[in-house]
């Protein structure tokens, strides 16, 4: 391989930050948690539903923008040791 030629295993290298759908659809479930949480605390099942409503729907859209596929799989690392993790 010639230096600096990017290979299709080392061409996603580096980031692992998510694409701006995926992190809008994390936030939406992260709020409808919120929302939910407080209903618990407050004894209000109407903001707990709501709550439960607000996090299906960040999960149909994490569904839909597919946020799974931002998964980056690190190449191999050679040469590191047990020891190197401590």
């Amino acid at each position: 391989m010639v230096e600096g030629q990017k290979t299709e295993q080392t061409e996603h290298l580096g980031s692992h930050g998510g694409r701006a759908s995926s992190w809008l659809a994390v936030t939406v479930m992260l709020v409808g948690t919120v929302i939910g949480g407080f209903g618990l605390t407050a004894a209000n099942w109407t903001i707990v539903w709501i709550g439960v409503g607000v996090f299906v729907v960040g999960a149909i859209l994490a569904l839909v923008f597919d946020i799974f596929t931002d998964v980056v799989i690190d190449a191999p690392r050679v040469g590191m040791r047990a020891e190197d993790h401590r």
